[in-house]
């Protein structure tokens, strides 16, 4: 069995072979399990940073699946993050709510969109794997051991489950190399149907 760190040279050279619109899907369904995580946490523990995202992370999902109208929205939440405390070179010093797993995620993936870099893809994969090593802690914190599994096993776990989402988002590479420049309404349903349910979920 490979071991984690191979899972994830994997994930990274496949995140590297394909084209910018599988990457942005890739990407987005990262930031929605992770999204997801931190809206199911009681409400004192959710950032109200991370939760003001959410409205950014559906245009992206909008933009990936092939609405090019969802782009200006995408580029006016990226803008008001980038204008916003959150985003400073103050270090430990600053406001790290930007750091919080589900946020740094959500922003990666409209970066991905937007600029349609790999590196930004490639980064959600890392936070996805950081944030199940984060949650382990949690756990332990909180004396739930009994649900506490191998760490290793965990991240293999997590790639694995990125490098089956990667074998769904293949299945429809010919629609997605072209959906930063819009796609057929009818299309984007079908997308939406066939991809957003099935990367979102978190099992």
């Amino acid at each position: 069995m490979d071991t984690w760190q191979e899972l994830s040279t994997l994930v990274e050279e496949r995140l590297k072979a394909v084209s910018a619109g599988e990457r942005g899907v890739f990407a987005a369904g990262v930031a929605e399990r992770l999204m997801r995580r931190h809206e199911a946490l009681p409400e004192d523990e959710r950032m109200p940073f991370t939760v003001c995202l959410r409205p950014l992370l559906n245009s992206v999902w909008e933009g990936v699946l092939g609405d090019s109208t969802a782009f200006s929205a995408v580029k006016r939440g990226v803008g008001e993050y980038i204008l916003s405390d959150y985003c400073h070179n103050d270090g430990q010093d600053g406001p790290d709510d930007a750091d919080e797993s589900a946020a740094a995620a959500t922003l990666h993936a409209a970066h991905a969109y937007l600029f349609t870099c790999r590196e930004f893809a490639v980064w959600n994969s890392n936070r996805a794997v950081e944030a199940i090593d984060q949650h382990l802690e949690y756990l332990a914190e909180r004396g739930e051991h009994e649900l506490l599994v191998d760490t290793d096993e965990a991240l293999a776990s997590e790639l694995q489950r990125q490098l089956r989402d990667l074998d769904l988002i293949a299945c429809h590479s010919k629609d997605l190399r072209h959906a930063g420049s819009g796609l057929p309404i009818d299309t984007s349903i079908r997308l939406r149907v066939e991809l957003r349910a099935p990367l979102s979920g978190r099992e």
